[in-house]
């Protein structure tokens, strides 16, 4: 067996790039490159992926994005993985993506690690006011050197999503399914990462995604209720207060995170309750066991309220939407002052409460927009069609 050259070598670890060419026609985009796996490659020293690509590095993964948009802006705030982000650089990515809608382009596409997009797609989605332009984020699940890299076809739906679809909001922008075949956009305020390395990892969860993209360019629109696409300035309204917290309730779990959060000035708690919103309340029964009544969380989320700190109840299933009146133990949470949020999302919900106390100071105004649909995170009745969708 004899082996023959027949092109140019490449070496080993070098990761290829590609210029970006104009072709008359095509829509003018942006693209903001943040880190996460899309934009990593292997280290053949240790074998383990790291995040190095720059955002021409990260293109030239999917060459025939060339063929579908113009991609006029091409920035690199910053590479982090995505469990290191916070507030400060979801504000950086809604000002960036604002300046570029504003220079007439007609969409954003943001690389992103995939373990906190969900958090990123929600703070972009309150953040980009009258936003009328579509906004893909997108990640990947598998690095590019494997074969089985997601990202191609991530991008390349992204880039069909911003460039030619008629919807105007920000989205979530991944594989439908586990093979090559096609891409789900979910609305912001509604996706959630719910597996650890499928490539089809993020659902829309109490909603229908908003379409379902080929990488043929075919846009299948499966929620009509969406913003419409709409050239129209955009404002970067990015004021968020950090200190507000999110908590899971367990089964003898202990009220006292709620007084420890408090303590430290925090403004505002998202509870991952159980259910329709159940905590403990040392109710159910006779009652008479002391250590049941001291595991109680209504004294301690009722002297949180007192205090002026927003305390808002999600559900742990994720699916369905609290309520406040179906058992006596949810209305007595109810009666502390906790404010039930009909289907949020926790990750959703928290993003939402700090973005409203960055921008009002009035408790009250904050627990009635808390209930108020701003940007497609609260459905007005709960469709059953929307489970495991």
């Amino acid at each position: 067996m004899t082996i023959k050259k027949t092109g140019p070598s490449v070496k080993l670890g070098v990761i290829p790039s590609i210029k970006l060419r104009h072709k008359p026609g095509l829509p003018e985009v942006s693209l903001i490159a943040t880190g996460g796996t899309i934009g990593t490659h292997v280290d053949y020293r240790t074998g383990g992926v790291f995040m190095c690509r720059t955002p021409e590095e990260i293109i030239a993964t999917a060459p025939d994005l060339e063929n579908i948009v113009n991609l006029k802006g091409v920035h690199r705030p910053f590479t982090l993985a995505s469990e290191d982000m916070n507030h400060s650089h979801w504000q950086q990515i809604a000002e960036l993506a604002a300046k570029e809608l504003n220079k007439g382009r007609r969409g954003v596409i943001v690389t992103h690690g995939t373990d906190t997009l969900h958090f990123t797609a929600a703070a972009l989605s309150f953040m980009l006011k009258n936003l009328s332009k579509p906004v893909a984020i997108i990640g990947a699940q598998r690095s590019p050197d494997r074969g089985s890299f997601d990202g191609i076809l991530n991008l390349i739906c992204g880039g069909y999503f911003v460039g030619h679809s008629n919807i105007g909001e920000v989205a979530v922008v991944m594989h439908g399914s586990s093979s090559d075949d096609f891409c789900l956009a979910h609305r912001g305020t509604k996706a959630r990462k719910m597996h650890t390395s499928r490539r089809d990892a993020f659902r829309s969860i109490n909603n229908l995604p908003l379409a379902r993209i080929w990488p043929n360019g075919k846009i299948e629109v499966m929620n009509e209720n969406h913003r419409k696409f709409e050239d129209r300035k955009v404002e970067a309204d990015t004021s968020f207060e950090p200190k507000v917290a999110m908590v899971k309730f367990y089964p003898g779990s202990d009220p006292g995170i709620i007084d420890y959060y408090v303590d430290n000035d925090f403004k505002g708690i998202i509870i991952e309750a159980t259910g329709l919103g159940h905590v403990a309340t040392g109710e159910s029964g006779t009652s008479e066991n002391e250590t049941i009544k001291s595991l109680s969380w209504i004294p301690h989320i009722k002297a949180a309220v007192d205090r002026g700190v927003v305390i808002v109840i999600t559900s742990q299933t994720l699916y369905g939407r609290v309520h406040p009146f179906v058992y006596r133990n949810l209305r007595l949470l109810y009666e502390a002052g906790a404010v039930f949020g009909e289907d949020m999302l926790p990750e959703t919900a928290y993003i939402k409460l700090g973005w409203l106390l960055g921008h009002e100071k009035n408790i009250e105004k904050v627990k009635n927009l808390m209930l108020t649909n701003l940007a497609g995170e609260i459905s007005a009745e709960t469709d059953y069609r929307n489970y495991l969708a």
